[in-house]
C-alpha cells in the first residue's frame, strides 16, 4: 500500500528528496514520516493530515525537511536540506486512519518497507 523511494547516499549539507507511492484509498489519511537508526528506535520525523493543510517536525527537522502530498498523484513527499551524518537511518512513510497524537507509531495502521538514507562526514 506504501512504497518509499529516493534514499541514497549524500554528503553533509547535502538534500535528498524521499518519496512514497500511496494507495488510493489513503487519500483522506493522515500520514508522517519516521525514521529508524541502526540500534536506536523508530522515530517519527514529520506529519501531515490529509489536505496538507496541517503539517508538524520534530525538532531536529524543523527548518530543514519539508512534508508534502499530492493526493491527486497519491504521493507523499520529504524534502531534506542539510543534511547531518545523524540524520542517517531507514525512513519510513506511514499512514493513519485514526485521529490520535499524529507523533505516535500506535496510530499507524500501515507501513511502507523503508528506503536507506546514508549521510557521509
Amino acid at each position: 500500500h506504501l512504497v518509499e523511494s529516493g534514499g541514497g547516499l549524500v554528503p553533509a549539507g547535502g538534500s535528498l528528496r524521499l518519496s512514497c507511492a500511496v494507495s488510493g484509498f489513503m487519500a483522506d489519511y493522515r500520514m508522517s514520516w519516521f525514521r529508524q537508526a541502526p540500534g536506536k528506535e523508530r522515530e517519527w520525523v514529520a506529519g501531515i493530515d490529509w489536505n496538507g493543510m496541517y503539517t508538524d517536525y520534530g525538532d531536529y527537522a524543523k527548518g530543514r525537511f519539508i512534508i508534502s502530498r499530492d493526493n491527486a498523484k497519491r504521493l507523499l513527499t520529504l524534502y531534506m536540506n542539510s543534511l547531518k551524518p545523524e540524520d542517517t537511518a531507514v525512513y519510513y512513510c506511514a499512514a493513519s486512519s485514526f485521529f490520535g497524537d499524529i507523533r505516535r507509531m500506535s496510530e499507524y495502521n500501515y507501513w511502507g518497507q523503508g528506503t536507506q538514507v546514508t549521510v557521509s562526514s
